[in-house]
């Protein structure tokens, strides 16, 4: 079927592409981009005394991490900061150490509210087994949470941050939750700063739903504003900061060229020009500079991705979505004569993007990685042609007809997917053939 659509003949002059009528394309009117050429250049950063002076600091964070400490909850406390400064990517084997130590320390936490949600907190985020009854010890004999606990600002704001990271049927967690949420709201506007600017924070978004470069970003003044602060790691993390941010910089920079090279957005006026926000959306899968490359692999797949949900939603004919279905079916360049001139553009960047995605996984001995990303956008432009069928032919789906084919053209399939793909070795090739089977997870 795909042939014999793809060799069916097309309009390719601009006369006849403009003599359609314009009622026939459900156009959208989508705002233009709001950042204009900020990022066609990135400026230079001098990094030999930068960098030489970044790794004298990490490595006294680093020791800070293993020195023994007198008391568990001193070394929660240094971990908690070093985590929300968004410096713990460095260190992840010297925390992991340091809280399977915490895990296993029989002593506990006593019977201090912010410290043994602290600890369940850390631990549940790196996994450990540990269990929410804990939290008992802070009940009445009524089972109502002591009254007592309300003047403990910081106590309640961190088993508020704790309770999200509940998992069914932990009520009392659920209980937590309600409590602390209602007490913070009353007390968000009379504490002093900085804990008043942390509880607001956490009311509009706890830790579990922030991103980790902008939690890092938000938290650095606010751990500034700390009398207890260390002043060699917020140092440390400041420079962080600025060198990571550097490298994301250079990053849009050349993902914003490549952008622009192409044209997209005056040849093609009709789609969202997204891809500063494409890129951010995947800092929000990893930020971590060994992730450099699979930061403008996802990017670039995520762009083209978007332009062709535009063509499908918000400007081509039946007819024209039928025909370019069938070429990304194939897969082949020569189907680039049977598509109308729009559609050449967005269709050969498309191959371009997975040419250069092949020539860098080929030298890596990782082809198989780009077959597999592949094929989910084959399957995901398919779901798109499957939905636009639906109103051409005046028919509303069911319920059983619509969900195989939404959890494909929401886009997730093909993005997990891709976001695998230039992650390094640190991925296993078993993960791609568990990504291809349509994990529950998804």
């Amino acid at each position: 079927m795909s042939s014999q659509v793809c060799s069916k003949p097309a309009s390719t002059s601009s006369d006849d592409h403009d003599a359609k009528s314009i009622e026939n394309r459900p156009l959208a009117s989508f705002p233009p981009s709001i950042w204009g050429d900020r990022f066609h250049t990135c400026p230079e950063m001098n990094m030999d005394a930068t960098t030489k002076l970044h790794e004298e600091l990490k490595q006294e964070v680093q020791r800070m991490l293993t020195t023994p400490m007198d008391k568990p909850s001193q070394k929660l406390l240094l971990i908690d900061a070093v985590q929300r400064l968004g410096v713990a990517y460095h260190f992840e084997k010297e925390i992991e150490d340091a809280l399977e130590n915490i895990y296993g320390d029989c002593n506990g936490d006593g019977n201090d509210l912010y410290i043994t949600s602290l600890r369940f907190r850390l631990l549940r985020e790196h996994g450990f087994n540990i269990q929410c009854e804990s939290f008992n010890k802070f009940k009445d004999e009524k089972g109502n949470f002591k009254a007592s606990l309300i003047s403990d600002v910081r106590g309640l704001l961190e088993l508020y941050e704790a309770a999200h990271l509940r998992v069914h049927g932990e009520n009392i967690l659920e209980e937590a939750l309600a409590f602390t949420t209602s007490h913070l709201r009353l007390v968000e506007t009379v504490v002093e700063y900085p804990l008043s600017a942390e509880v607001a924070s956490a009311l509009k978004s706890p830790i579990r739903k922030n991103l980790p470069r902008l939690e890092a970003r938000r938290y650095i003044p606010t751990y500034q504003a700390c009398a207890l602060h260390d002043e060699t790691l917020l140092k440390f993390t400041k420079l962080d900061f600025n060198l990571l941010q550097y490298l994301h910089k250079k990053e849009i920079s050349e993902i914003y060229r490549w952008w622009k090279d192409f044209e997209f957005s005056d040849k093609l006026p009709f789609i969202r020009d997204r891809v500063v926000e494409d890129y951010f959306w995947v800092l929000g899968v990893y930020f971590e500079p060994q992730y450099s490359l699979a930061r403008r692999m996802m990017t670039k797949v995520i762009a083209m991705t978007s332009i062709i949900d535009d063509i499908y939603d918000a400007y081509g004919t039946f007819e024209e979505l039928e025909l370019f279905a069938s070429a990304i079916a194939r897969w082949d360049i020569s189907c680039i004569d049977q598509l109308p001139d729009y559609m050449k553009l967005c269709y050969k960047a498309l191959l371009d993007v997975y040419e250069e995605m092949e020539e860098v996984m080929t030298k890596q001995g990782k082809l198989y990685r780009v077959q597999h990303s592949k094929e989910e956008m084959k399957r995901l432009v398919q779901a798109y042609f499957a939905e636009a069928k639906w109103p051409h032919e005046n028919y509303t789906p069911t319920m059983e007809e619509y969900m195989p084919i939404a959890l494909k053209s929401c886009g997730y399939y093909m993005l997990l997917m891709t976001s695998l793909v230039g992650m390094g070795d640190i991925i296993p090739k078993e993960a791609f053939h568990w990504a291809s089977n349509d994990p529950k997870i998804v």
